[in-house]
């Protein structure tokens, strides 16, 4: 219950008791959050506080407003991996089932900057993997895969479907990725991302451009697209040293 004479504001309290019900699943991911009106009579506070417990909870991302419908829990958001680990892997440990939708697959030369970021020569063959990626049934990324041919010629025929790319890289090719490195912006979901996403066109998007390594040569090239509304970035910082002071 809140306490009128707590150390904490009211509204605060109220978050308390709210993400409370939240993770102990009383309201339950898409449940519908009591009225303001309910919520008064239940706790004894004002709609002032409610309004602000409630915005607080919008602002954290874990209740969300559906203009003329009401206000919702929303499903946690999903810390993007910082280790090198496939989609699938990275899904199943979170105790989420992956999926994946083949959008298209073919084989295409590789144009001057993408074979520039493999280090070959222009032209060199290059498969292009396109995959919607699911958690749960829920679209979650759209992934553009690039992989030198030359390292796994027949991959788009060798590979099962739904299968996780890395694994049959390292099953039926012996290539194990050792290393990677992002890029990551901020960018508007365009009409096709936001269909397959099933979000709004001009939502915010995470593109993440990522290059894999396997003993220093440059392996997969890959652009996915990400909704910002199920994942989040984590960053640990650290201080650099200040030297000369003690």
């Amino acid at each position: 219950m809140i306490d009128p004479s707590g150390p904490l504001p009211k509204y605060l309290q109220l978050r308390a008791i709210l993400l409370e019900m939240i993770e102990e699943e009383r309201l339950p991911v898409d449940a519908p959050v009591p009225s303001e009106r309910e919520l008064c009579r239940r706790f004894g506070v004002s709609r002032m506080t409610v309004r602000q417990a409630v915005d607080q909870l919008v602002a954290e991302d874990r209740l969300r407003r559906i203009p003329g419908k009401g206000t919702f829990v929303a499903r946690p958001k999903v810390h993007m991996p910082k280790t090198l680990t496939s989609f699938t892997e990275d899904m199943q440990s979170r105790g989420m089932r992956p999926g994946s939708v083949d959008l298209a697959g073919r084989t295409v030369e590789a144009d001057a900057r993408l074979a520039r970021m493999f280090g070959a020569d222009q032209g060199a063959h290059v498969h292009v993997l396109e995959r919607l990626r699911l958690a749960d049934g829920e679209p979650m990324a759209v992934e553009r895969s690039h992989i030198l041919a030359s390292r796994a010629p027949d991959l788009l025929e060798r590979r099962p479907p739904d299968a996780s790319l890395y694994q049959v890289l390292e099953d039926e090719y012996g290539i194990v990725l050792d290393a990677g490195e992002q890029t990551i912006e901020a960018v508007a979901a365009g009409e096709r991302e936001a269909e397959l996403l099933e979000i709004q066109p001009g939502s915010p998007v995470f593109l993440v451009q990522q290059r894999t390594y396997s003993r220093g040569a440059c392996v997969e090239v890959a652009h996915t697209t990400y909704r910002a509304d199920r994942y989040r970035i984590h960053l640990g910082l650290e201080s650099p040293r200040r030297v000369g002071l003690r």
